[in-house]
């Protein structure tokens, strides 16, 4: 399978990079290196200029004769000014013939400009957002996700959202199994569902410049098991409930409530991720009552479901354990298994 990222120049580095590793990664675990033809293509540069100071030899440009193509990437610029109309031209010729075709982070702006998301769903880099709707309001742009898939075309929010778009190419080709095991050989926390947000509140909660804000947001941190209601969490900063629902909104970009439903999932997270417990004793103890609500705000903010989460991770914990099993027994071959104890294994 021939897998083509167009890089730009001043191309983020890792859109490039991550996706690849991820292809040969995966190749290499299935015993095939050559199972996935990966090539960089330049809009006609001899060399990319990326970020991070890196350069990119390309393996082709638009303008050599066409080789058939299985999946194109189309890479992102994060300080794009100008779409080259002779790119756009290939793009409207080549991506009709690709089985699927993609983009992370500004990549999307490309496809947009060549009029091959008419009709879809797609996203891109928190930052682009705004530019996005105003020059492409038509579009159906979901601004938070980390990739989207919608039929051939998947989209992604751009640097290490790269990566989980091509693991979800992966296991798309090759199976889940294969996919998991190059997310844990990359050291990838989680392979992450495409509907998970690009944030979580615990890094939002580090964005606001605003001190009383902050304080709010500590305390919902802190307090999540018990019922949260705006105008108390309001007076306990001293603020007004209208002016900090206001001033929450221009900080943050989310409403006091938004932000209490996103904290309260990313607990029941890692509390799934983490143990055994019940989801009701899960819910309950994240504050949301019940696992209706808590299945509510899993659907809206992750799309998934509590269970399908905690699968997802139950797979996970059956390889480490897998794993851990087969480093001890080597340990305990190479060690003798009265020295085994005195060995620090690591998993």
């Amino acid at each position: 399978m021939r897998i083509v990222i167009l890089a730009p120049p001043g191309v983020q580095s890792l859109d490039v990079v991550g996706p690849a590793e991820v292809f040969w990664e995966a190749a290499r675990r299935c015993g095939d290196t050559g199972r996935y033809d990966i090539q960089v293509m330049s809009t006609g540069q001899p060399s990319i200029g990326g970020t991070g100071q890196l350069r990119f030899l390309p393996d082709r440009t638009i303008f050599d004769s066409d080789e058939p193509i299985h999946t194109l990437l189309v890479a992102g610029d994060p300080s794009f000014q100008a779409i080259d109309p002779k790119v756009i031209s290939w793009l409207r010729r080549r991506v009709p013939t690709v089985r699927r075709y993609g983009s992370i982070c500004t990549g999307v702006f490309l496809l947009a400009a060549a009029g091959l998301l008419e009709g879809k769903r797609v996203t891109t880099h928190w930052e682009c957002t705004p530019r996005f709707r105003k020059e492409y309001p038509h579009i159906d742009l979901e601004p938070d996700a980390i990739y989207v898939r919608d039929g051939k075309l998947i989209t992604a929010a751009g640097v290490t959202a790269g990566i989980d778009l091509a693991l979800a190419l992966v296991e798309e080709d090759l199976g889940r199994e294969v996919a998991l095991t190059v997310a844990r050989y990359m050291v990838m926390f989680v392979k992450r569902p495409g509907g998970q947000s690009q944030f979580s509140t615990h890094l939002v909660g580090q964005m606001s410049e605003t001190s009383f804000i902050q304080k709010a947001q500590d305390f919902i941190l802190a307090n999540l098991e018990r019922e949260l209601h705006v105008d108390a969490i309001a007076r306990n900063v001293g603020m007004s409930t209208r002016n900090f629902g206001r001033v929450f909104r221009h900080e943050l970009g989310m409403t006091p409530l938004d932000f209490i439903i996103a904290a309260r999932t990313d607990a029941a997270r890692r509390l799934l991720e983490d143990t055994e417990r019940p989801l009701q004793a899960i819910a309950k103890a994240c504050g949301f009552g019940d696992v209706a609500a808590m299945r509510r705000a899993f659907a809206k903010t992750i799309g998934v479901t509590p269970n399908e989460y905690r699968a997802r991770f139950q797979i996970l914990r059956d390889h480490r354990s897998a794993f851990r099993t087969s480093d001890n027994a080597l340990a305990a071959q190479l060690l003798g298994a009265d020295n085994l104890s005195k060995a620090a294994i690591v998993s």
